[in-house]
């Protein structure tokens, strides 16, 4: 998505001379002449005369500005060194870096990046790596499916709580056979954790109503980058909402989703046909926003994949552009992320968002 950004320029003053000039433009100085008497009369009157001509002129010329328009407004003078604020497209895009063996790669510099905008390369004019507060949603499994799991679950989200910086904060949706905003946005974690701890696992499972949920919630982030955290099974028995709505509403969000998809073996009898599609789903759902899907077979691994995502929006780059193409057409443009691998590093893998919606106005 684009995002309005206050963009500070150096103003110039420019100084304009005015000299007063006589009506046909000329400044001209001349040396006082003797006048005879007898001409005053005749001189007096051809003033009297160029006072009413210009007098009409200007009534005349007066009638034709539109009524509602000001020619007395002084003008805003830009003093040097004064700073004016305008509001540019800047494009932002959070991109995560790992090397074969599934590790963050840090370090990278600008130089490093390519940015592709509907096949055109674009400049990159905003960089960072610096880790900054982020607005997260915890989007927490509580249906009977996740019965035998949910004492890992808790586990793995209180272990992604312990990965928070002062200036996050953090709400809580939890969800079975309907989604339920069980903590707005707060930054005290222990009242989070405590509600973890105290909710209990049954009923259906409204997956994707919970993640809608989320990506509303996060309508009121305070801090300009956001993710969800998943911890679910993948199963979707019970949701309003279908797949082409959530995938059309995520990307129109701004907001990187994370999954923990717990998974039961492929071949467990009594998988339902919704939760063998559980994991296509998830994974197709983050791809789209640059998150990653993390699939879990053994529970007892859940903590520390929940500390791995903790430390990945931690370290990710922050790129920008000013697109290219400057009409609003309120069309899908596809982003690609492309690296130019420094000398000595093996093959790199990179995630960012696929693209976004142009804005409308």
């Amino acid at each position: 998505m684009i995002r309005r950004k206050a963009i500070q320029e150096q103003a110039f003053i420019v100084q304009i001379q005015r000299y007063d000039r006589w009506y046909d433009g000329d400044f001209v100085k001349s040396n006082l002449v003797a006048i005879r008497v007898s001409l005053v009369p005749f001189i007096s009157l051809l003033l009297f005369g160029i006072v009413i001509w210009n007098f009409s002129a200007l009534a005349v010329a007066q009638s034709l500005v539109p009524d509602d328009v000001k020619h007395d407004t002084p003008g805003q003078v830009i003093k040097q060194g004064q700073s004016i604020h305008m509001d540019v497209d800047l494009a932002v895009v959070n991109v995560t870096v790992t090397d074969p063996y599934n590790r963050l790669v840090t370090g990278l510099a600008p130089e490093n990046f390519r940015v592709f905008e509907n096949n055109i390369e674009q400049e990159i004019q905003y960089f960072s790596s610096e880790d900054v507060p982020i607005s997260i949603g915890v989007i927490f499994d509580l249906s009977g499916s996740m019965g035998n799991k949910v004492g890992k679950a808790k586990e793995a989200a209180l272990q992604f709580f312990k990965t928070a910086n002062p200036q996050d904060e953090f709400f809580l949706v939890g969800f079975n056979e309907r989604a339920e905003v069980l903590s707005p946005f707060t930054n005290n974690v222990d009242d989070l954790q405590s509600r973890i701890l105290s909710a209990s696992a049954k009923g259906r499972t409204a997956l994707l109503d919970a993640i809608y949920l989320g990506l509303r919630e996060m309508r009121t982030a305070r801090n300009a980058k956001r993710a969800l955290l998943i911890i679910s099974d993948g199963g979707d028995n019970s949701s309003r909402y279908n797949e082409n709505d959530l995938k059309r509403l995520v990307r129109e969000a701004d907001t990187q989703l994370y999954s923990v998809g717990i998974f039961d073996p492929f071949d467990y009898r009594s998988r339902t046909p919704e939760e063998l599609n559980g994991p296509s789903l998830l994974s197709e759902v983050t791809e789209l926003t640059g998150g990653r899907a993390f699939s879990v077979g053994d529970v007892n691994e859940l903590p520390d994949i929940a500390t791995k995502i903790g430390a990945e929006l931690r370290n990710q780059y922050i790129v920008g552009y000013r697109p290219s193409n400057k009409s609003h057409d309120a069309r899908w443009r596809k982003i690609k992320i492309k690296l130019r691998t420094p000398k000595g590093l093996p093959p790199l893998s990179v995630y960012a968002k696929t693209g976004y919606y142009a804005p409308s106005l």
